[in-house]
């Protein structure tokens, strides 16, 4: 029996996600329906459902599931879940659908069959009151309100059967884990606690310090990197995994950490990601979430300890997966070494505070970085990704928010 926590509101889980025979006659019979565009936010739930990552669902949310988590943040269920997962599309197409019957979901860039449809509901919602309990903005600046602003007019709600995970398992081979894999890997090393280290960015120095706190308490860390798409000036998935690598094998105890990727998109929800984040690495095995400063943010639209709060305010039955709450850390040079506001009496000019943000401006305009910042081999796999842009390529980074100070 396993001792891992349980996936969320189950006691399995539930991928939608069809093999074998099951999946080649729904892939014949997908050739044949109407077919759907979805965005790449969307192709991401789609695959997340796929593997079970966001279990329990069977699909895309109703009007009632869609307000109760706006709301409430729960399902009509009663069951916990922070930030909607809808689908839309233009009124256009939503008239050519009839509720009952079947769509083909297809990626609009890769132009893949994700899944199958049935559509059981189809409704018009508030976007901006969506994006003002969502990201508690309606700031269009906010790539978060920018994307749910920009999306269809009819959101379709209904059971899905998932086709594809993809280019993700091919992309990346080494790293990409299903919740079921991870569990299995978990079991395996016999670890009961589990730390899941959230990242959209190469680990520096303060990052490394964080991952070697949880595993100081618990039996082992996994490193679940995004995989899926970012703001214009992050760096790529790919080379972000080779700098992850390249850190693990160099600076950590083997077999005390795991390095994974998701597919999904940021939606940059401050404190309600952070959420989302704990309740989906709960379905993958994780007892504990690392949730430092700023958690998912961008710019200042949250307080840069918000998402540590938000774990307070919910009932405290709602997640198994737990916050790991750990304050700013920073380089101190009085205290020769890293340290957090809880463990280092300086101030100051004592004190270098790191930010991916900075180090990707530093990187960018190829400045120096100190050694106190990031591990020489770090940098090294960074300058080679940067020094082979094409000036086209070039995305000026702006210190903004919390990243500024």
């Amino acid at each position: 029996m396993s001792t891992l926590v349980k996936p969320h509101g189950s006691d399995t889980l539930k991928p939608l996600l069809l093999t074998g025979k099951a999946l080649a006659a729904e892939q014949a019979r997908a050739a044949t329906l109407p077919r759907v565009p979805i965005t790449s936010r969307e192709a991401g739930d789609v695959i997340m459902l796929g593997i079970g990552g966001f279990t329990p669902l069977d699909g895309f949310m109703t009007r009632a599931d869609w307000e109760g988590v706006c709301d409430g943040m729960k399902l009509t269920s009663g069951l916990f879940w922070p930030i909607p997962i809808t689908l839309s599309t233009d009124q256009a197409t939503a008239d050519t659908i009839k509720t009952g019957k079947d769509i083909a979901l297809v990626d609009a860039e890769s132009g893949e069959i994700m899944a199958t449809m049935t559509v059981t509901e189809k409704y018009a919602i508030d976007k901006e009151h969506e994006c003002m309990m969502v990201f508690r903005t309606t700031d269009l600046e906010h790539p978060g309100v920018k994307m749910v602003m920009n999306q269809g007019e009819v959101n379709l709600a209904g059971p899905v059967k998932v086709l594809s995970q993809g280019r993700f398992p091919i992309d990346f081979a080494d790293t990409y884990l299903t919740p079921a894999q991870t569990r299995q890997l978990f079991e395996d090393k016999g670890w009961t606690t589990v730390v899941a280290f959230q990242t959209r960015n190469p680990l520096h120095r303060s990052h490394e310090y964080l991952v070697k706190i949880a595993i100081e308490i618990c039996d082992g860390v996994l490193i679940h990197s995004l995989l899926g798409k970012l703001k214009p000036g992050d760096i790529p998935s790919e080379v972000r995994v080779k700098a992850i690598d390249t850190l693990v094998n160099n600076y950590f105890v083997p077999d005390t950490v795991v390095q994974s990727g998701y597919p999904l998109d940021m939606r940059y929800a401050g404190p309600r990601e952070a959420l989302l984040h704990a309740l989906f690495r709960q379905n993958y095995g994780c007892s504990h979430l690392i949730v430092g400063r700023d958690h998912a943010g961008v710019g200042e639209y949250y307080g840069p300890f918000d998402a540590q709060h938000i774990f307070d305010e919910i009932p405290a039955d709602a997640l198994q997966t737990r916050p790991l709450k750990i304050d700013w850390t920073f380089y101190c040079y009085k205290c020769d070494g890293m340290a957090s506001m809880r463990t280092c009496p300086h101030e100051g000019a004592d004190r270098l505070l790191l930010s991916g943000t900075k180090l990707r401006k530093a990187l960018s305009e190829g400045g120096d970085v100190p050694a106190e910042f990031s591990r020489p081999e770090v940098l090294q796999v960074l300058r080679e990704y940067y020094a082979g842009l094409a000036e086209h390529e070039k995305v000026e980074v702006k210190l903004t928010g919390h990243s500024a100070r």
